[in-house]
């Protein structure tokens, strides 16, 4: 096993030497510069829309303060902002305000062999009565996807059904008070409710990573419920975060006790979400950043998870989620070069509603397992969402240049 935080590129060049035997014969398994079937989902005006918001998104500048001044106006209720607001950026990363009026773009997706990710906006709720209503708002996301066959998978993020400050003392002290204890109990049952509830209705259940300073909580309860409704299917999955320098070698211990206490793993594998702040709060508190050193560190540990979990693909269920083309590629030739079905449920690729649209439909059009994550509820709600997903895809990334780029190609495909 390589050593733990550093580049693992033996790994890397195995993966593509499994599959370099094939490509000179039978052609690219996909591709994903083709942009007619990338947005023949969306009219010439769609398309103009989605053009000129990803231009204006390439700007660092200008979403940085544009996000700060839309949290405001939004938590203000200025007149307009939340009507602003979702007419651009909302309209291009939400389904809808609700269950039944994200119905239309979950048909549209489905339309284009590709399935749906139920995602519930609600995080960083504290009060009894939010944790209580997120709950009950999950619930009946599972309801809808139990009837709805474009819908295997409902995600949620523990922070919409756990305080934060809980879940950081619970990782940081043993020692909690009558209440904090009590608050947990209300926790778990929370948590063993809605896992319990998508296992009877057999609806996969996504739970998000988040910050490392509360991540190990959030372990504990997402193998304690894996444990307990993973017997015989994938139905819970954990998310590992790659660009952490740990969660390699978690994602093989993880493996391990999945065998050893008789479940399927279900694995749900990210680069990562929270770079900027995990940094710049190790600096602050003079610990060791949990984040590795540079992007060719990250991307080395996520392909070799790609490919320790396609090795064990009967006992370890994979979302391969990322808008890495090189990763979605390299996965979709191995499953090829394996001669693995592949529209294996225990294979999966995916990616954020309005991002990626490359990788996704000529993904599902060559005949992968492939799902979007589509985002609903009030505009209120979803905004810190909304703003996080601009900050986090804007030019400093590269994400919208690239977007903006493949968008323009399809206008010129079609003369617009």
């Amino acid at each position: 096993m390589e050593e733990l935080g550093k580049p693992v590129t033996n790994s890397i060049k195995k993966l593509d030497e499994l599959i370099n035997n094939t490509m000179g014969q039978t052609g690219p398994v996909v591709d994903f510069s083709n942009t007619k079937i990338a947005f023949s989902g969306k009219t010439d005006k769609e398309l103009k829309k989605t053009a000129w918001l990803f231009k204006l998104m390439n700007s660092p500048l200008l979403v940085n303060v544009g996000s700060k001044l839309g949290l405001l106006a939004v938590k203000l209720r200025l007149p307009f902002s939340e009507y602003a607001l979702k007419e651009t950026i909302y309209s291009q990363f939400v389904g809808g305000t609700t269950l039944l009026e994200s119905q239309k773009v979950i048909d549209q997706l489905y339309a284009s062999k590709t399935y749906t990710i139920l995602d519930y906006g609600a995080e960083g709720k504290e009060t009894e009565e939010d944790l209580n209503n997120t709950l009950n708002e999950m619930l009946r996301a599972i309801d809808f996807a139990f009837k709805n066959q474009a819908i295997p998978i409902v995600t949620t993020k523990i922070t919409g059904l756990a305080s934060n400050a809980l879940l950081e003392k619970i990782q940081t002290e043993r020692d909690l008070s009558v209440e904090e204890k009590s608050e947990y109990r209300s926790v778990l049952k929370r948590v063993d409710s809605l896992c319990n509830y998508a296992a009877q209705k057999d609806v996969k259940l996504y739970i998000d990573a988040e910050e490392s300073w509360m991540q190990d909580s959030i372990d504990h309860l997402v193998n304690m419920m894996m444990k307990r409704y993973n017997r015989h299917k994938a139905i819970v999955f954990n998310t590992f975060q790659m660009y952490r320098h740990d969660r390699l070698q978690f994602l093989m211990d993880s493996h391990d006790t999945a065998k050893k206490q008789g479940y399927i793993l279900g694995a749900k594998l990210v680069r990562g979400a929270y770079m900027e702040k995990e940094r710049e709060r190790a600096q602050e508190l003079n610990y060791e950043s949990p984040i590795h050193p540079n992007k060719a560190a990250t991307d080395d540990a996520f392909n070799t998870a790609l490919k320790f979990c396609l090795d064990n693909y009967d006992q370890i269920a994979i979302c391969n989620a990322t808008h890495n083309g090189e990763s979605s590629r390299l996965f979709a030739e191995a499953i090829v070069k394996n001669n693995i079905d592949r529209n294996h449920p225990h294979l999966m690729f995916a990616q954020l509603m309005g991002m990626s649209d490359n990788i996704t439909f000529n993904l599902a059009d060559a005949g992968f397992f492939v799902g979007k994550y589509v985002p609903y509820g009030p505009v209120r709600d979803v905004a810190p969402y909304l703003i996080r997903r601009a900050q986090e895809n804007s030019a400093v990334t590269g994400d919208m240049s690239r977007e903006y780029g493949l968008v323009s190609e399809e206008m010129k495909r079609r003369g617009l």
